[in-house]
């Protein structure tokens, strides 16, 4: 199994920045992918970053330019630039095993408001 812990979300004003950061534990080397998604009350889940194991990334439109996904080993981050409004929402980190399956952790809470 894998187990992974959020940290270093937030209230921030808007145009501020944030650093979230994702520590993977257990059986971490069975890890392939990695990245972040969010939920804000009334919306769907959405992806906002993923990053392969070979560092290869994707991001959501709205984050494009703004956001940045890094990974060291077992660990992941997204520095968050130029915040928004709509931005707030629960982050989630989750990985993706060579096995394909999923595992996500409790999530941070990141607000961005004035």
């Amino acid at each position: 199994q894998v187990q992974l812990v959020e940290s270093g979300g937030g209230l921030v004003q808007p145009g501020g920045s944030l650093r979230l950061s994702c520590a993977a534990s257990g059986n971490i080397f069975s890890i392939n992918a990695m990245g972040w998604y969010r939920q804000a009350p009334g919306k769907q889940r959405e992806l906002v970053a993923h990053i392969s194991r070979g560092g290869s990334t994707n991001y959501a439109d709205p984050v494009k330019g703004r956001f940045t996904i890094s990974r060291d080993n077992a660990k992941v981050y997204l520095q968050m630039n130029s915040l928004k409004p709509e931005d707030t929402a629960v982050y989630y980190c989750y990985a993706v095993l060579y096995s394909g399956l999923n595992f996500w952790g409790q999530g941070t809470q990141v607000t961005v408001s004035s």
